[in-house]
C-alpha cells in the first residue's frame, strides 16, 4: 500500500510522457496551462517533451506536496478520464452523479466538459478527498 501523500505515480507519468507532446503528463501532474500550451506546441516542438523526461521526478514530488490523499485516488481518476471520459465515468467515481450523466449522454457535454475536467481533474479529485475527511 502506498502512503497517504503518494498521490501521484511517477510510472503513469511516465506512461502519460509517451502523450507527453499532447500535454497529457503536465495535466496529470497538475499543470494544465504548461499541458494547454504542449498541446498546440507539440510538447514545444519537442524540446519541451524530451526534457520532462528529467523533469517528471520533481512535478511527482509536487503534485504529491500539493493534493491531499484520501478515499478517491488520484491514477484512477486519470486513467478513467484518459480511456472513458466522454462517458463520464470519472465523474461517477467521484460521486458527482448528476454531471456524469450529463457526460455520458452528451460526449463529455460535447468534448468542452473533457477539457474542463483535464483542466481541473486533480482539484476535483482534491476536493473530494478533503470532504471526505474533514
Amino acid at each position: 500500500m502506498k502512503p497517504a501523500d503518494d498521490t501521484h505515480s511517477k510510472l503513469i507519468g511516465y506512461i502519460l510522457w509517451i502523450f507527453g507532446f499532447m500535454g497529457a503528463h503536465r495535466f496529470y501532474f497538475g499543470r494544465p496551462v504548461s499541458g494547454t500550451i504542449y498541446f498546440f506546441t507539440l510538447g514545444l516542438f519537442l524540446v519541451g517533451w524530451i526534457v520532462d523526461l528529467f523533469l517528471i521526478p520533481g512535478m511527482d514530488r509536487d503534485a504529491d506536496l500539493k493534493y491531499l490523499g484520501g478515499n478517491k485516488d488520484y491514477n484512477v481518476s486519470w486513467v478513467l478520464l484518459t480511456f472513458l471520459g466522454i462517458f463520464g465515468i470519472h465523474r461517477f467515481y467521484l460521486g458527482k452523479w448528476i454531471t456524469g450523466l450529463i457526460w455520458l449522454l452528451s460526449g463529455g457535454l460535447l468534448l468542452l466538459g473533457l477539457l474542463y475536467d483535464l483542466w481541473t481533474l486533480n482539484e476535483q479529485v482534491d476536493e473530494v478527498n478533503r470532504g471526505a475527511t474533514g
